[in-house]
């Protein structure tokens, strides 16, 4: 006869046990390649961004970090796997804003809740946009833009990443404080948008630096004004909107990485730590500048902190465009 302990000592003498095992597995991650999930399009801003980030990763972590693009409906499907995936310190998430503080506001039901599912790690960089014209467009700067449209007869069209995205948002907020149409056409990346616009086939689009800078150094199209605080590291030559007199569109822009819920503390500390190293490190700073990106590294509680406070201001202006995504 065998002798088998009661169930819950069984469950307690079981948890005793495995105990040590996990700390040693915690201790010596990661043993395997780590996977980082981009919600975008391969060869877009974000993509860019994180590989430069990931290539830092791997050798500080000693693993292959590996990049997987999950494009789809506004950050949401690539997020939706990350916040199903195991808590094992394998998979993460490097997003922008959006998938926080736009898609609640915006969708009626997620398939994730972002605040409860996704886990914060580290800031990774903190960005800007730029509003782009074909380069015979004939105005150069906002208020030329503005009378531009006005006298267009038919609405502008203006291109961003996808419905809901801060390009779109952006652009509601054009037509409400400039005046005139507008009407948004959504693309998987702003790539094509850029690309539409150089060939005619779209008046407008919100697009990266770094996606328009070949098309910009070309000379098939032309910057008009910058959105963010400050002008972006990447077209210094570039005026904000705010320099411009225009108000309303110094919102921040900010990049995060994020684990599953429920990812051992150590392993979240451990890549947060790395994170923070790896964009202070002059070589990667220089390429995120060249981004367009402000490298910016913080602990998992600070970004929770920017979470908070950013929420509630895009959530509020989401109300006030009536954008809604069914």
């Amino acid at each position: 006869m065998v002798w088998r302990a009661p169930m819950r000592r069984r469950a307690v003498l079981a948890t005793l046990l495995s105990t040590p095992f996990l700390a040693r597995a915690e201790e010596t991650w990661p043993v395997r390649p780590v996977r980082i999930v981009v919600p975008f399009n391969p060869g877009g801003a974000i993509d860019a961004l994180v590989r430069v980030v990931g290539e830092a990763l791997t050798e500080r972590l000693g693993q292959q970090v590996l990049v997987d693009p999950k494009p789809g409906a506004n950050t949401i499907l690539g997020s939706d796997i990350v916040a199903k995936s195991a808590p094992d310190g394998y998979t993460f998430l490097i997003t922008t804003n959006s998938t926080h503080t736009n898609n609640p506001a915006l969708y009626a039901k997620l398939p994730f809740d972002p605040a409860k599912d996704l886990a914060p790690v580290s800031l990774v960089s903190l960005g800007s946009i730029l509003i782009a014209a074909k380069s015979d467009a004939p105005f150069s700067d906002l208020r030329s833009m503005a009378r531009w449209v006005k006298e267009l007869g038919r609405p502008a069209t203006y291109g961003s990443w996808g419905i809901g995205s801060s390009g779109h948002l952006y652009g509601l907020m054009l037509e409400k404080t400039l005046g005139g149409l507008y009407n948004h056409v959504p693309y998987r990346g702003d790539v094509q948008a850029l690309q539409d616009v150089a060939n005619g086939a779209l008046d407008l689009t919100w697009a990266s630096p770094v996606s328009a800078k070949t098309q910009i150094a070309s000379g098939r199209i032309k910057a008009i004004a910058a959105a963010g605080a400050k002008r972006s590291a990447a077209m210094p030559e570039l005026s904000t909107f705010a320099e411009q007199l225009v108000a309303g569109f110094d919102l921040s822009l900010f990049v995060g990485c994020y684990a599953p819920a429920g990812t051992p503390q150590m392993i979240i500390d451990r890549l947060q730590g790395d994170i923070t190293l790896a964009v202070a490190d002059p070589s990667v700073a220089d390429k995120l500048i060249q981004q367009g990106q402000t490298p910016v590294g913080s602990t998992p509680a600070e970004l929770a902190a920017v979470l908070r406070r950013e929420t509630p201001i895009w959530a509020d202006l989401i109300r006030q465009s009536g954008a809604k995504v069914e």
